[in-house]
This record gives C-alpha cells, structure tokens and sequence, in this order.
C-alpha cells in the first residue's frame, strides 16, 4: 500500500505478516480522492474515519492538508500500528482513538468536514451507518459522509443518498444532508 497523493505521496505503509483488516485497495483510494479533490479543499479539515484498519485514509487525508484525522478502530493491534505508522510518517494531525465506532458515536460531540467509514463488509449493523452518523449531527450541513462497502448493500433509497461510485468489487456510497 501506498499513499497516493499530497506531501507523502509515493510513501508506502507496510502492515505486517498477518494483519487482520481488509485494506482499501490503491486503486479505490485513488478514485476515491479524485472524486474528493474536485470537490473539496482539504487544508484545514476535520475528518472522522471510522473503522481505521491500516490508516491509510487516513493517512492520505493527513497528507492531502487536513487539519485533524480522527481514526477510531478498535482492535488493539491496530490502534497501536496506525499510532506508531502516524509518527513515522510524521503525521502528527492524526489523532488515533481505540474504541467500538458505535460507542464512540453516542459520545461524539465533535462536528466533521468529511466522515468516512470502511466497516467490515459482513458486520452486522453495517446498514444502520448512515443514519447514526445523521442522527448525531456530527457532520457539518451539505458535506459528505462516504461509506466503503460490498456488493450485498445498496442505500440507493437512503433519504441522504447522493451518489455511488464503484471501483472493481468496492462501493462507495456518498451521502449528504
């Protein structure tokens, strides 16, 4: 893996042997972010990304200019490899949290640029998503919540749905209020 734009464009991010998290692929990020940087100037933003895995959103929007990157993952691994990845790269606006995304959203009071959310494409509650981001009004008005998933979910009919772009078996669904 690797960061695709930015200040560390070209670094790459090595977990090691056996890391459990399903990493979004290069070529997703990278479609991902074209359809970011044509709308978005990143300099200064907030960003929450939820379910960090390896870091690498997060880490790519580091890079790109934002201000702050919340990563919340939960498994203790990790946490601490984002946390260690952040400060080799000297990515000091990454700010990692070790929680359940869905606790950390009841306590949340923190308002966002972008949301974006790579869950486990099996997990259960993986739908309920969007609408627990809009519940807790935590994402600032006309701004995008994207959510990573499968084929096995469309949120087409969502009330907030704006679009869905797809890159080989991966889904992205932008929603906005």
């Amino acid at each position: 893996m690797r960061i695709i734009g930015g200040r560390l464009k070209g670094r790459q991010i090595c977990p090691p042997a056996g890391y459990n998290a399903r990493p979004t692929t290069d070529f997703a990020r990278e479609g991902l972010f074209n359809v970011l940087d044509n709308e978005y100037d990143f300099e200064g933003m907030t960003v929450l990304d939820l379910f960090g895995g390896t870091g690498a959103v997060a880490f790519e929007f580091a890079s790109r200019g934002a201000g702050k990157v919340y990563s919340v993952e939960m498994a203790r691994e990790n946490a601490t490899f984002i946390k260690t990845e952040a400060a080799k790269l000297g990515l000091d606006n990454v700010v990692m949290v070790r929680d359940n995304v869905f606790d950390f959203l009841t306590v949340c009071h923190e308002k966002f640029d972008i949301i974006f959310a790579d869950p486990p494409y099996a997990m259960e509650g993986l739908e309920t998503l969007p609408d627990k981001i809009f519940e807790r009004n935590i994402l600032y008005d006309g701004n995008y919540f994207v959510l990573e998933h499968g084929d096995e979910h469309s949120f087409i009919s969502h009330p907030y749905f704006k679009k869905e772009k797809r890159y080989g078996r991966v889904h992205f669904s932008f929603f906005v209020k």
